[in-house]
């Protein structure tokens, strides 16, 4: 153990409730965290084997899980699956993805070997600008006040700057000032955007820095008062791309039956599917979705900020008024399909749970990423080839029919199956395309009875 995530081993001792049970637990923060769970087991009633549970830790220490967030009782595992097939800007990659979502991973392997015939897919970055604002409330003039901020920016470069000397070391740092009058329901604010070049960092911490910084010099400038002095997770000056072609020949579907579709069928009806999305709401979301399965995934497994990617994505998917797709699709004029990705992605690879991390910093070493840039290159190729998986597969066979077999090993699972009767069971719920717990049960108290 690092003496940087050493833990003291005193123990600390819970004041109980006295009566009902109550969820006041006076000095629970304190404990260690075998204690702490003691005390969460006792008020829950949690048996051994659920403790035990806790206990658990998988490949993240205790110790250190105790260091990245609060109350630590255990952890939660999540699988790490590998997206095999994918060409990024040239270069053939193993791109690792945490989900518990059964086709995720699969979806990504197929997308990526259905364009490897017209060179993988080719992606770019706008660079690694995010935006700290700053809010200025009860100022008469908000029209002059603005222009005065704007008057103090060589200024405000050398305080922004000064907040981070190992950021400006690195070749990052304060870049550009927008000031913005804004109509509110509680009056005119003055807002104030910190442009910040924040490298191979995500950036919050360090653009949040230099508008708490920042903010008493607006306020003596004006005379007005500052309140919120926080980073926009919509990074619209963090863009990542990412662009494929997919030839008719390599997209057809292939079977039995029914389930033939030439190429050209297949692009006709996933464009209908993007059309549908591009002009309805309810079907853009989970349009988006579906690419939030690969991105997120990725953004996990090397420990970025998931809720802060979606947050972005959502928000710059709504910013023409109407919620659309982060996606578009066309036919070229040799009449393949061309998809392309455009969104915000604040990733980094320095800081926080990406530094921290073992499995993290190893997932990175998968990818040979070695620049935040490269990361987001990688998450938008991922991104894409979800989208076209989801596409493809509710043009044609329809999304259950690959989902579900593989949420048919989940189904058995939990009726009990183990070892070989997993498959067993799985397969026969498959085949009478009935994919039930109740049938699970069913299935297997006979398979054991014969």
């Amino acid at each position: 153990m690092s003496a940087g995530i050493k833990k003291s081993n005193t123990k600390r001792r819970v004041k109980k409730p006295t009566g009902k049970k109550s969820s006041r637990i006076s000095g629970f923060h304190a404990l260690g965290r075998v204690e702490r769970l003691a005390a969460v087991a006792e008020f829950a009633g949690l048996d051994s084997k659920t403790q035990k549970q806790f206990q658990s830790t998988g490949n993240l220490p205790g110790e250190l899980a105790e260091r990245l967030i609060e109350n630590v009782i255990g952890t939660m595992n999540v699988p790490i699956g590998v997206a095999t097939n994918l060409i990024v800007d040239g270069e053939e990659l193993l791109v690792p993805m945490a989900t518990e979502e059964s086709s995720v991973v699969a979806a990504v392997c197929n997308a990526a070997r259905q364009c490897r015939n017209t060179g993988g897919i080719t992606a770019s970055t706008s660079g690694a600008l995010m935006i700290a604002q700053i809010q200025l409330v009860e100022v008469s003039d908000p029209e002059a006040a603005r222009l005065k901020i704007l008057e103090h920016k060589s200024e405000i470069a050398e305080i922004c700057d000064g907040a981070d000397p190992i950021l400006i070391e690195l070749g990052g740092g304060f870049r550009d000032l927008e000031v913005r009058v804004l109509q509110t329901q509680g009056g005119p604010m003055v807002i104030s955007h910190l442009i910040v070049d924040t490298r191979d960092a995500m950036g919050a911490n360090a653009v949040n820095t230099m508008a708490e910084r920042l903010a008493p010099y607006i306020a003596r400038w004006t005379g007005g008062k500052t309140y919120l002095r926080i980073l926009s997770n919509l990074a619209d000056r963090r863009l990542a791309r990412a662009r494929a072609v997919w030839k008719p020949s390599a997209i057809a579907v292939k079977g039995l039956g029914k389930q033939n579709m030439p190429g050209k069928k297949v692009r006709d009806g996933m464009l209908a599917a993007y059309h549908f999305a591009a002009a309805d709401p309810y079907r853009a979301t989970t349009h988006n979705k579906g690419i939030m399965n690969g991105i997120s995934a990725v953004t996990l497994a090397t420990g970025n900020d998931t809720r802060a990617i979606e947050a972005g994505a959502h928000a710059f998917a709504a910013q023409s008024g109407q919620y659309t797709p982060l996606t578009r699709w066309e036919i070229d004029g040799d009449g393949n399909l061309v998809g392309s990705l455009e969104m915000p992605l604040a990733m980094g690879i320095i800081g926080g749970a990406t530094k921290a991390h073992p499995t993290a910093r190893a997932c990175l070493d998968i990818m040979d990423v070695k620049s935040a840039e490269k990361l987001q290159r990688i998450t938008a190729a991922v991104g894409l080839c979800q989208n076209f998986a989801a596409l493809k597969a509710l043009a044609t066979v329809g999304v259950q029919k690959g989902h579900m077999a593989l949420h048919a090993q989940n189904i058995a699972l939990m009726a009990g199956a183990k070892g070989t009767e997993i498959d067993r069971i799985a397969q026969i719920m498959t085949q009478k395309e009935t994919v039930r717990l109740d049938i699970a049960e069913a299935e297997l108290k006979q398979l054991r009875a014969n």
